[in-house]
Formats: C-alpha cells, structure tokens, sequence
C-alpha cells in the first residue's frame, strides 16, 4: 500500500465519498446510534479523530461547544471544510496522527472507522496520546465496523482490545452488532449529566 495520506487522497480523488457515508443506510444508522449512545447531552471541547467528509462531525457538532476535526488526508479535511462551513464552533485540520497532536484537553475523543488502518505501534501511541489529552471525567468513544478489509493493520476487534488494555478506563457504554462494535471509556468522574 502506499503511504498513508498518498493512498487516502487518492480514494478521496475517485470518489467525493469513498464509503458512501452520507448514503448508506449502514452509515446513517450507525451515526443515529453514535450520537444516541454518548451519555451526555453536551460536551465543552470535542476531538474527532479521521474526520473523513465529516458526516459524523455535522452531528457532533450539535452537541459540542467546540469540535476540532481532523483527517491525515487534505482532500477529506477539505471536504469536511466545505461540509461544516457554516459552523463557527467547528474546525477541520489536516493532521496524521499519532506523529501530529493537536494541543490542549478535550472531553470528548472520538475515533469512528480508522484506528484499524493504524500499525499497532501507532495504535497504541495514539492511546497514549488520547489519554494525555483527555480532560477530567472526558470519555473516548470507539466504534469500528467488524469485518476485514485488505487495508486494514488490524482488526475492529483488535482495536478495542488493545484501547480496553492500555487505556484501563472504565466502559459506559457497549453496543455490539455483528456489524460494528461502538464503546465509550470515561476517565474517572465521567458519567452522564442530566
């Protein structure tokens, strides 16, 4: 495979929605359930982890005071860009992680659908990092589809395994498909606020 961003930006060449995220009844399902499953109404600082076109940003930022999204590919950083234009409470960055962090603690980070296409090492980097940024009582929200693919470093299953391992947070929020597997850690104090 080519590097990375060179093999993402070229996906995102052929096609505006590589996944059809913004079509597939899967994808908007999926989403419904994300936003359903995060056990606060809002959240003050929010990190979204492979941003992609930003379909899954358009929803959080409704329920954020703040949403940074970030993608290792420019051309879907752009397209999230042009997706989220009109929200002054959002900010969309080319950044590859875990080589590039952006500053500051969130109390929200969410990873969707690219933490299998992290090398193990990267995965577990990015963990480290995730935790070093996460605000007090701030929750990780994992969700990965359960199948395999030829671009995968690992599998959906792998991913949170490892993320249950390293990170030793507690689990909020489990819902198990045989599609996809969505989990919400919390830093100690992370709990619902009504």
């Amino acid at each position: 495979m080519a590097s990375p961003a060179t093999y993402f930006d070229a996906l995102y060449t052929h096609s505006d929605d590589p996944w059809s995220v913004r079509t597939r009844w899967y994808e908007r399902r999926k989403r419904a359930i994300t936003m359903a499953s995060l056990p606060r109404e809002r959240f003050s600082r929010a990190l979204e982890i492979g941003c992609s076109i930003g379909e899954v940003s358009a929803e959080l930022v409704h329920r954020c005071e703040h949403l940074l999204a970030i993608d290792g590919s420019e051309s879907a950083a752009s397209a999230a860009r042009d997706r989220l234009r009109g929200s002054s409470a959002t900010t969309v960055q080319h950044m590859r992680v875990p080589r590039e962090w952006p500053q500051g603690a969130f109390d929200l980070i969410v990873l969707s659908e690219v933490a299998y296409y992290l090398s193990e090492d990267e995965w577990r980097t990015t963990i480290q990092r995730c935790l070093e940024s996460l605000a007090p009582g701030g929750m990780v929200l994992l969700c990965h589809w359960l199948g395999t693919a030829d671009d995968f470093a690992q599998t959906g299953e792998q991913v949170h395994r490892i993320f249950r391992d390293e990170s030793a947070l507690g689990a909020l929020v489990m819902h198990r498909e045989s599609d996809f597997l969505l989990e919400i850690f919390a830093a100690e104090g992370g709990q619902s606020n009504d």
